[in-house]
């Protein structure tokens, strides 16, 4: 159950910061490296857990109320939902390209050209386009 707060947690968080149009980068430069943009990371991934103390602070800086960040009950159990996605129904993509074009645009607004990490949010919005998305509990 941590492991699914601390992820949902993130989302929040990257939600935030998304919404104020900075990077990882930015949160860096602007806090004076009090949060440095790999553990602001970390935190987003949900593979770091934050303290309250730096949570509140974090809150602050996005201009947010804490209470408005913390995921809800909902949330944290969608976070543990199992993504399948339709491999055959992506192959028979009648040469339209779309999970290429998709994946490129990906690399592309995260400026990783190279990059080949999905994140679970990029394979529900892919699912959803080739409306193949299914979820087990």
């Amino acid at each position: 159950m941590t492991d699914q707060f601390n992820a949902s947690l993130g989302q929040r968080l990257r939600m935030a910061r998304r919404q104020r149009g900075w990077s990882l980068g930015d949160v860096e430069e602007m806090t004076g490296g009090e949060f440095k943009a790999s553990v602001v990371g970390a935190y987003e991934r949900g593979e770091r857990a934050i303290s309250v103390q730096r949570f509140v602070r974090i809150a602050e800086i996005y201009g947010f109320h804490p209470s408005d960040l913390l995921p809800t009950k909902s949330t944290v159990e969608s976070a543990s939902e199992t993504l399948t996605i339709d491999l055959d129904a992506l192959a028979a993509d009648d040469g339209d390209q779309l999970a290429e074009r998709f994946l490129n645009a990906i690399r592309l607004l995260r400026k990783e050209p190279g990059g080949s990490e999905v994140r679970r949010s990029d394979l529900a919005a892919l699912g959803a386009l080739l409306q193949t998305v299914t979820s087990d509990r």
